[in-house]
């Protein structure tokens, strides 16, 4: 398999990354049969792995540990942290507190002694960058972690974090690891082009779109219940997606590919795309992935995409897509009561 620059780190990675969401009690309970799919992935020429330490709690994280043993330098080992792990208030977030904490249980549980990619997983708009930085910076320089990055921030957010490293003399984001399909392409209008000037390496999450670019869930179809349905369930049933995917079935049939070899051709094939998380719960959905590592699409069917769903556009976001508080707080969004007219009365 190729290998690309992760932004300008001088690390060199897969086009696919092997994603460990699933592998636990909620996914795949089978540790063994997971540790036979990181080898596989590992044998097929992927070298780049992400996990998280919310990831079953911890379960996954000790999955690829198992796995990895005997060949831990020739993987790109990233992990995650910020999700909630405990009832205690501070099991979790972006303070320096929690930070120099749980990255020490990571590295236990992955059975290592550094991590190549530590990042934020979400945003925390509860604590200042600069603290957040200031902790990473200091694993940076301790050897435990060899580069940082972020998820799923806004591009004003990515900007800011930039600015506040360059003026802090602190270790910056090496990279971004956003959400981007066929149906969900915002961040083409504002979060890859700010990763393209800032030279960070960008790793997609969800690629087929939580399982829509599969072709399983269909318009007028039936209904699928599993724990994904629990999870995003208005995003497996927003009407404007499913008419999508059955614009895009046939444009698939007519390329002689599957709907899935699609969706993953078009996730790697931007240019500021590094790589492209894959997630699969069984080795035969892995070896259905890696079947289609090959396929590259044309500007046709690139400009027939373009045509089903608009660059940039997102069509109704995920369930777990991260809101901002200025969007989820009324009182950030409407002057009190006394306030609103423009006149006195």
């Amino acid at each position: 398999m190729k290998t690309r620059e992760l932004g300008r780190t001088g690390i060199r990675v897969s086009p696919y990354c092997l994603g460990t969401m699933v592998f636990n009690q909620m996914g795949n309970p089978d540790h063994d049969d997971c540790v036979r799919i990181i080898h596989r992935a590992l044998d097929s020429g992927i070298n780049f792995i992400d996990t998280a330490d919310v990831y079953g709690h911890g379960e996954a994280e000790k999955i690829v540990g198992k796995a990895l043993k005997g060949q831990r330098d020739d993987i790109v080992l990233a992990t995650k942290f910020n999700g909630r792990m405990g009832e205690d208030p501070n099991r979790g977030g972006s303070s320096r507190r929690w930070i120099v904490t749980e990255v020490e249980q990571s590295l236990r549980r992955l059975g290592t002694d550094h991590i190549d990619l530590y990042q934020v997983h979400h945003p925390d708009p509860h604590t200042d960058i600069e603290e957040t930085l200031s902790a990473l910076t200091d694993l940076v320089r301790s050897g435990k972690v060899r580069a940082i990055g972020s998820s799923n921030l806004p591009a004003s957010e990515i900007v800011e974090a930039q600015w506040v490293a360059d003026r802090r003399g602190l270790h910056r984001f090496r990279t971004e690891q956003p959400t981007y399909s066929i149906l969900n392409r915002a961040i083409e209008r504002e979060v890859l082009p700010v990763c393209r000037r800032y030279g960070m390496g960008v790793l997609v999450w969800s690629p087929l779109a939580m399982g829509l670019l599969t072709g399983r869930y269909r318009k007028g179809g039936p209904t699928v219940r599993n724990e994904r349905m629990k999870w995003v369930p208005r995003h497996l049933t927003d009407e404007r997606k499913l008419d999508a995917v059955e614009r895009l079935i046939p444009l698939a049939e007519e390329a002689g590919l599957s709907l899935t070899h699609l969706a993953m051709a078009f996730a790697i094939t931007h240019p500021d795309v590094t790589s492209a998380i894959i997630g699969p719960r069984t080795m035969e959905q892995l070896e259905d992935l890696l079947a289609g590592a090959a396929v590259s699409l044309d500007d046709e069917v690139l400009d027939r995409i373009d045509r089903i769903v608009a660059p940039g556009t997102d069509i109704g976001p995920l369930d777990v897509s991260y809101t901002p508080p200025s969007v989820q707080h009324t009182a950030l969004r409407r002057r009190s009561a006394d306030e609103r007219a423009a006149v006195a009365r």
